[in-house]
């Protein structure tokens, strides 16, 4: 058998939980589309607010030249679009609330009814700490990583799409260089992540390695001693998967943000070296500034979203 016929199980296991997840998203349809358009709303309006900035530092002409009643026309719109982006992200906050913690407590509900049905001999094969920690602990785990990723994925994305269409709509070669150096920061974010999954992965399974122990330990007479010592090698196993896990996982928005930031220069670069040539005004460069720096900054939160997940 070629390689490339040969499926990883990890990896196919992982989609079909996620699948299993996204049904019981699907319950809560109506929330979920509703969540997506405001996303969207928050984000258009977000966006505009760095043009009327670009046109308000435009309105200075020269030295003692400033048309102040368009100035104080724009700022006047930015603050109303400041205002309804804010109402509009935190109705989002508020749905995405809802639908993640009632997903999380139909899967619960769903666990406590497949354990009444099941065999003994699965529950004889697994440990009680196992089992409790997978429906208590791993849930909470689930609901703080789809809190995450509905409130960041979806303006993520958006903010993307719309951050490239208003700054092809300013200058297309510096757009088009920001996209260029956008692979290295996915390179950077997936390099870490795949060691994150590993660590994280050992973490889960050392936790309910140790909180069967603990329950075994509680239960047992005249055993303190032994059970004494396996604690304290469990213990000293967590210890060390959680330092790993944690470490890569704080490794990945430090090493985004550094790529993003060169990105940033760059593009101040080239715009301070085309303004004198009139292709660019100094507003203009300011709303570039400003979108290279909102259009890099939700690939920080996806990779955020994929650490917690995982």
């Amino acid at each position: 058998m070629s390689r490339s016929t040969i499926k990883d199980p990890a990896k196919s296991k992982s989609s079909e939980t996620f699948f299993k997840v996204l049904r019981f998203i699907g319950r809560y349809r109506f929330l979920l589309i509703f969540s997506i358009i405001l996303a969207a709303v928050s984000v258009i309006l977000q966006l505009y607010v760095p043009i009327l900035f670009g046109n308000a530092i435009d309105q200075v002409i020269a030295q003692h030249q400033v048309n102040f009643e368009m100035m104080w026309y724009y700022l006047s719109r930015i603050l109303v679009m400041v205002i309804l982006s804010s109402a509009a992200t935190w109705l989002m906050n508020v749905i995405n609330n809802r639908m993640t913690y009632q997903t999380v407590k139909d899967i619960r509900a769903k666990a406590i009814r497949h354990i009444q049905v099941l065999p003994l001999s699965y529950l004889d094969g697994h440990s009680t700490g196992d089992i409790i920690s997978r429906i208590i602990a791993d849930t909470d785990i689930l609901s703080d990583g789809m809190l995450l990723g509905f409130t960041q994925l979806f303006s993520g994305i958006v903010t993307i799409i719309g951050t490239l269409i208003f700054m092809f709509s300013k200058n297309f070669w510096i757009t088009l260089m920001v996209i260029v150096l956008t692979p290295v920061s996915f390179l950077v974010a997936k390099f870490i992540s795949s060691h994150t999954f590993q660590m994280f992965r050992k973490q889960s399974d050392a936790r309910g390695r140790q909180t069967a122990l603990i329950e075994e330990m509680i239960q047992a007479f005249g055993y303190e001693e032994k059970s004494s010592e396996r604690f304290a090698k469990v213990n000293e196993e967590l210890q060390k998967c959680s330092l790993k896990a944690v470490f890569y996982s704080s490794l990945t928005n430090p090493s985004t943000r550094f790529v993003n930031n060169v990105i940033y220069a760059c593009v101040a670069l080239v715009g301070a070296f085309i303004i004198p040539g009139g292709r660019l005004t100094v507003g203009g460069l300011s709303v570039l500034l400003s979108y290279a720096n909102q259009y890099m900054k939700p690939f920080n939160d996806i990779s955020s979203v994929v650490t917690e997940l995982q």
